[in-house]
């Protein structure tokens, strides 16, 4: 008896999944609403009865989980890398060139071109079929686990389809959450109706339903997602992105139907144009089409930056533009001491976002556009994103408007304002501008430098005013009774805050030298300088000429670390750095830095003694290059437990395979 309520279980579930499919997926049901309907209550009712033999894939668990505190981080295996834009077809035809020269070819590069959705990242992971874990993209390496959330959207497989396919032992898969504009436009209304503010437009309202620490307000919306990437995978192997995604589909994974197979940038180029052309008539909103190098083994030769792949480029449409009148123009003071100005505008709808500010870039575009406060003006969110003037309508003038000239003296502290010999910007030479001050703070504590949770620009506003804060040091001396007197502070937010004070006084050495908010030094030349250099002492030491012969360091990054670290002001808030408590450790790096110089290394399985994180880290800091997938260009594949089909496809490369102890010892831990 025991054996046929099994059986009977797993015939309802398995044809669940099937009619879900055939609906959400393939959209061609096979069976009734109502006849869905009777299926599904059956299978409640007989769990009801035998609540042991509920399984996590059973259709019956999309929705039920208690609303969480709060999201738990996670982790990517690999990391989710953003996309270099092209905002023309001169600068695709740019990325075309540079592909074939790094692939040392004259032939056209097959491709495969995909509609660039305009929703949320997320990835889901599969473990024998069964969907265990779904996560946002996050900073690309560390997201937010939605799981609950993510068993909502209907057209995410619990389960995927085995019928014929060969089920992967772990699938990681990369796609975009999105809604619907007709179900926006509906839920909007609800919301209205309710007295609840709208959502500015389709990408908000993803994020903000699939953010719900209530699952069952994510049910509530009507979510979709299609699935265009591919993270960690072990137990089936692709050679292209193009058959990858068709296993996709073959698995009950939903695809764009509009993608497509284009060899070289004719094809590419009616591809983008194809899209444009129906852009209006589909269904959900997108923001330009995504083009990424079809073979695999091509994408591992091209190889990634710190930050998106070489390999891949989004093709942005062209912005969104409206007609709006500047009613006043300001200067905006960055932490560099920059002055940016800003027109003030009458506030107008761009592609379902209100704008009422726009960057005019500086005074040479001012000039050249000859942007007067009170002209109309088209403006547009360049790449759908920041808001700029485009041109001046100069039928429109009345002769009232009113040129304009950035001041000679700072709009905040009264300072002198110059603008260097050779740059655009004039910029406020005082050093201890409160605006000044307050950006390099806010840039100090943020995710990719220090990350100091809880401190947003108004906090920061606060702790300078009140003269709490003088310079980013100063954090590190801050106490609970100080914090009391801030508004909107209550003793467990002052609590939270400290925490995260404490917790950022163990960041690396590369995250304090970007923290630090040196010109032109960004996350990644922060990386390179302190490998090649190993401590701070040794970078505020280093002279030009020093900086210059690392790779990737150019003159002027080079002249401006060394004008960094030349000002007594800025050595003087290294030393508070420390006796405020922050560990600037030294990278014990110099001696070992050749060990695995030029080396390409492959982990896979599970790692016993580091994550995998860490130990592609760690091959970094020795010269080396941490790869994700196997090819014959790979020096060694470190097996873990459970390694799967990358320690076989080494062996038959005649790849060197080494066990985890083996390359401890190799690297001498």
């Amino acid at each position: 008896m025991a054996e046929s309520i099994h059986e009977k279980l797993k015939s309802l579930r398995d044809q669940l999944h099937y009619h879900s499919y055939r609906y959400y997926v393939l959209d061609d049901p096979e069976i009734s609403d109502a006849e869905y309907d009777r299926l599904f209550r059956e299978l409640q009712a007989l769990e009801a009865q035998h609540p042991e033999l509920i399984t996590p894939d059973s259709p019956t668990q999309r929705v039920g989980a208690k609303p969480a505190e709060s999201f738990e981080s996670y982790q990517h295996t690999l990391p989710m890398l953003s996309l270099d834009n092209a905002l023309n077809e001169e600068e695709f035809l740019a990325f075309d060139a540079r592909t074939k020269r790094s692939l040392e070819t004259t032939s056209d590069i097959e491709y495969v071109c995909e509609p660039k959705l305009d929703g949320l990242a997320v990835e889901l992971v599969y473990i024998n079929g069964i969907l265990m874990t779904g996560a946002t993209r996050g900073d690309g390496f560390v997201g937010e686990n939605v799981t609950q959330n993510i068993k909502t959207v209907k057209s995410i497989p619990l389960k995927l389809l085995s019928d014929k396919n060969v089920i992967p032992e772990r699938l990681e898969v990369r796609g975009e959450v999105i809604l619907g504009i007709k179900e926006f436009e509906n839920l909007n209304r609800v919301r209205e109706e309710n007295g609840e503010p709208a959502f500015a437009n389709p990408r908000n309202a993803a994020a903000g339903s699939l953010r719900q620490l209530d699952p069952k307000i994510t049910a509530s919306r009507p979510l979709d997602m299609f699935c265009y990437g591919l993270g960690q995978v072990t137990g089936l192997t692709f050679t292209t992105h193009w058959q990858f995604l068709q296993t996709c589909k073959a698995l009950g994974l939903k695809v764009n139907p509009n993608i497509r197979k284009c060899t070289g940038i004719d094809q590419v180029l009616k591809y983008y144009r194809d899209i444009t052309e129906v852009r209006d008539s589909l269904p959900y909103e997108i923001d330009g089409v995504v083009i990424k190098v079809n073979d695999f083994a091509l994408q591992e030769r091209l190889g990634v930056r710190s930050r998106s792949p070489r390999w891949a480029i989004a093709y942005k449409f062209p912005a969104r533009q409206e007609t709006t009148q500047i009613l006043d123009i300001i200067a905006q003071v960055g932490r560099t001491g920059a002055l940016t100005p800003v027109a003030v505008m009458k506030p107008v709808n761009i592609g379902g976002v209100e704008v009422s500010r726009a960057t005019l870039h500086n005074q040479d575009e001012i000039d050249r556009k000859d942007v007067r406060v009170g002209d109309w003006v088209v403006v547009q969110r360049a790449g759908d994103v920041i808001p700029e003037v485009v041109q001046v309508i100069r039928s429109k003038r009345t002769g009232k408007e009113k040129k304009y000239k950035l001041p000679e003296k700072c709009p905040v502290c009264g300072s002198e304002t110059v603008r260097p010999e050779g740059e655009a910007a004039r910029r406020c030479v005082n050093f201890s501008c409160p605006a000044q001050l307050k950006e390099r703070i806010f840039h100090f504590a943020s995710k990719r430098a220090m990350d100091i949770d809880g401190l947003g620009s108004k906090l920061v506003d606060q702790l300078v005013e009140k003269g709490l804060v003088k310079n980013a040091a100063d954090l590190y001396f801050l106490n609970k009774e100080q914090l009391a007197c801030l508004e909107r502070m209550a003793e467990k937010s002052a609590d939270n805050l400290l925490e995260a004070i404490d917790a950022s006084r163990h960041r690396s050495l590369d995250r304090l030298l970007f923290a630090l908010g040196i010109r032109f030094v960004g996350e990644h030349v922060a990386r390179v300088i302190v490998k090649a250099f190993g401590s701070l002492e040794r970078i505020e030491n280093a002279t030009e000429e020093e900086l210059t012969a690392v790779y990737e360091v150019g003159p002027q990054v080079a002249k401006s670390v060394v004008e960094f670290f030349s000002k007594q002001e800025n050595r003087e808030i290294i030393d508070r750095l420390r006796a405020g408590g922050v560990e600037i450790k030294e990278e014990v790096i110099e001696e070992a830095i050749n060990l695995l110089d030029g080396k390409t290394i492959v982990f896979t399985g599970v790692l016993q003694t580091c994550t995998r994180r860490e130990a592609q880290d760690l091959v970094e800091k020795l010269g080396g290059r941490a790869s994700s997938s196997v090819s014959k260009k790979t020096d060694f594949v470190v097996i873990g437990e459970n390694p799967g089909s990358k320690a076989e496809k080494a062996r038959n490369l005649g790849v060197r395979v080494l066990t985890e102890d083996e390359f401890r010892q190799m690297v001498g831990l």
